[in-house]
C-alpha cells in the first residue's frame, strides 16, 4: 500500500493520499488548508487518480479544501452526518466571540456530491477496503478509517484528531466531550493489535502498542467490548 502524507497549511493538519500502488486509483483523506497543491504534487509524482475524499471530522483545518479538491477531481466526499453541517458552517465547531468573523469572513461550501458515513461501514474504494468506526468526543461526527493488514503491511488506522502520538484530541470545542473521547479510544483504538500503525491528524505516526504503553491519556483505560476487528 502506498501512503503519502503532508502537513497542510498553517494548522499543519495531515493530509493523506492512499493507494494500492503507484499508477493506481487513490483516496484523499482530510484535505485541509491550502492542501490542493500538495495533493496535486503527490498525484503527479505517483501517477495516481483520485476517486474519493474521506473526512475524519468536520473541523476547518481538515475540510478547508474539500470543495475545491472534489470539484477539480470530480469525486465525492464522505463525512459522518453529525459533522456534515460543519462543511458549510465551520464556525459552529469553533469557540468564537460574539460578532467575531471566521478568518476575515471565510465561507465554505459543500462539494456537489456528499455521502454520509455510518459506524461499521466498509468502503471499497481505489482497490482498498476502509472500515469506518464512529469515534465521537473530539467532534460528534469524528470517525476513523482502518485498512486491514495485507502481506507485509500491518493494519493501518487513520485516526484524525482522536489519537495522536503521546496525546489525544482536544475536547473543549463545541460538541467535544472528554468522557466520549475516552470511550471512543477504549472501544475503537485499544481493541486493535499493537502492531496497528496510527496515522493521526497532526504530528508523526505511531502504533497502537506504543500508545497503549506510553500515552498518559490511555494509561488507565481498558479495551471496551466492541465489534470483532479481525484478531
Amino acid at each position: 500500500m502506498l501512503v503519502a502524507g503532508f502537513p497542510a497549511g498553517s494548522f499543519a493538519a495531515n493530509c493523506y493520499v492512499v493507494a494500492p500502488e503507484a499508477g493506481a486509483e487513490c483516496v484523499i483523506i482530510d484535505p485541509g488548508e491550502d492542501a490542493a497543491g500538495g495533493i496535486d504534487d503527490v498525484l503527479r509524482e505517483h501517477r495516481l487518480k483520485p476517486v474519493a475524499v474521506l473526512l475524519t471530522h468536520g473541523h476547518l483545518d481538515h475540510v478547508w479544501s474539500v470543495a475545491p479538491v472534489c470539484g477539480a477531481k470530480d469525486v465525492p466526499a464522505w463525512i459522518h452526518p453529525d459533522d456534515r453541517d460543519l462543511l458549510t458552517d465551520p464556525a459552529k465547531g469553533l469557540s468564537l466571540n460574539p460578532g467575531q468573523e471566521l478568518f476575515g469572513g471565510l465561507t465554505l461550501s459543500e462539494p456537489d456530491d456528499v455521502r454520509e458515513l455510518a459506524d461499521g461501514a466498509e468502503l471499497d474504494l481505489a482497490g482498498l477496503r476502509f472500515t469506518v468506526d464512529h469515534a465521537p468526543g473530539h467532534t460528534p461526527g469524528s470517525v476513523t478509517f482502518r485498512t486491514p493488514a495485507a502481506a507485509d503491511v500491518p493494519d493501518v488506522m487513520f485516526t484524525g484528531d482522536l489519537l495522536f502520538a503521546g496525546s489525544i484530541g482536544r475536547t473543549d470545542l463545541p460538541g467535544g466531550s472528554y468522557d466520549e473521547i475516552l470511550a471512543s479510544l477504549s472501544r475503537v483504538c485499544l481493541t486493535l493489535p499493537d502492531t496497528t500503525v496510527v496515522l493521526p491528524g497532526h504530528g508523526p505516526q505511531t502504533t497502537i502498542g506504543r500508545e497503549r504503553t506510553t500515552n498518559p491519556f490511555l494509561a488507565e483505560l481498558a479495551p471496551a467490548d466492541g465489534p470483532d476487528k479481525g484478531f
